[in-house]
């Protein structure tokens, strides 16, 4: 069997599906020497992203998200034989001599579609085309497997879940006392809890510091809030909020951290809390929970789905309850215990090599080898 896996993204993006990418072709070569895998890069990345005899790379030179992706890519694959095209970023090419599988991360652009940019409306707004000129559909989620159904009618029979994981870089550090590297990186003294992401409309940010706000004011904890993540839509609204609620010094805005700074973050946190109105999948969560931190999260989309009962779940529009869960952390001992235990557990439950096996018995059967 001989498949394409679509990884352009890596070169221009170092998280989401770009990291879906690298990860899932990483797994990917660990369980497979036999079948051959031609992994397409953008001509601008020259690095080769595995060293094995079956991967192959390929360069391309159609840009991710160019208005003309669909029938420059129709081109370029045009002389490359496979059996099986994986587009992890959804959009397939126009036309192709293979079978087709696009993986569908979630479908926050049609439900939040104010939070888009013109360019962004237009390259998602190709979702209807792409799954009608698919052959299958991966979903990361059970939750984003329904809403595929029900915002799109795809059949469900077109569509398989493959869970996405943490990577093993995630995990407890023992015997380590991060406060002085964290005071030094960040100016961070106090304990503090932890919200990881883009800061944007759909991480719900703002509930997230109401709810600090009172749980300061009704308690008076020595707590601190940190943010680490990218700028997105709307930040400086968000600044400006810290500011009007009499925050200041007491959040901290990291940006963008290194993987390791975040390894450290997870672990020094008194815990995590992500109260998101929507998420495809959500594996900040499950990094938390691997690292040994008690996670609060939303109780809506896959969120209930991917922490079960190793979390505790809030209504992400209800700032009483988002504050009751952070103070029942802080003290609940028991709770705080019970938690860590089941996070462990149940971030176990999730691998690249799982999603890899399942990614490759779904390109087996859809190129008719299975």
């Amino acid at each position: 069997m001989r498949v394409g896996i679509d990884a352009r993204l890596v070169y221009y993006h170092q998280a989401g599906i770009a990291r879906y990418c690298l990860q899932l072709v990483r797994a990917l070569a660990e369980i497979n020497k036999e079948d051959q895998f031609v992994i397409f890069q953008s001509r601008r990345d020259h690095r080769q992203l595995i060293s094995q005899h079956n991967f192959q790379t390929k360069a391309l030179w159609t840009p991710s998200h160019h208005p003309l992706e669909q029938p420059l890519l129709s081109i370029e694959l045009r002389f490359t034989p496979l059996d099986v095209l994986h587009s992890p970023d959804f959009i397939p090419p126009m036309r192709r001599r293979c079978r087709s599988i696009i993986t569908i991360h979630d479908l926050a652009f049609l439900l939040y579609p104010q939070t888009l940019t013109k360019g962004s409306a237009r390259y998602y707004g190709q979702i209807d085309q792409a799954v009608r000129h698919t052959d299958h559909i991966i979903a990361v989620s059970e939750s984003t497997r329904r809403d595929i159904v029900r915002l799109l009618g795809v059949p469900e029979s077109m569509i398989t879940v493959v869970y996405e994981a943490p990577r093993r870089f995630f995990h407890r550090l023992p015997d380590v006392d991060l406060k002085p590297r964290l005071q030094r990186r960040f100016g961070l003294q106090r304990d503090f809890a932890l919200f990881v992401g883009t800061i944007e409309p759909r991480k719900n940010v703002p509930t997230l510091l109401s709810a600090f706000q009172q749980l300061l004011d009704h308690y008076r904890p020595e707590l601190d809030l940190v943010l680490a993540g990218a700028p997105g839509w709307l930040t400086d609204e968000v600044h400006g909020l810290v500011g009007r609620m009499g925050l200041s010094g007491r959040v901290f805005f990291l940006g963008r951290v290194s993987d390791e700074e975040l390894v450290w973050l997870y672990n020094a946190a008194s815990m995590f809390v992500w109260p998101s109105l929507y998420e495809g999948f959500g594996l900040p969560p499950l990094e938390a929970m691997a690292c040994g931190t008690p996670v609060i999260v939303s109780n809506v989309s896959s969120l209930p789905e991917i922490v079960g009962d190793a979390g505790l779940l809030v209504d992400p529009t209800n700032v009483d309850e988002l504050t009751v869960a952070m103070w029942r952390l802080l003290s609940d001992e028991v709770l705080r215990q019970e938690l860590i235990a089941k996070g462990f557990k149940r971030a176990a439950c999730f691998s690249w090599e799982r999603a890899a096996r399942e990614t490759l018995e779904l390109y087996r059967r859809v190129a008719g080898r299975g």
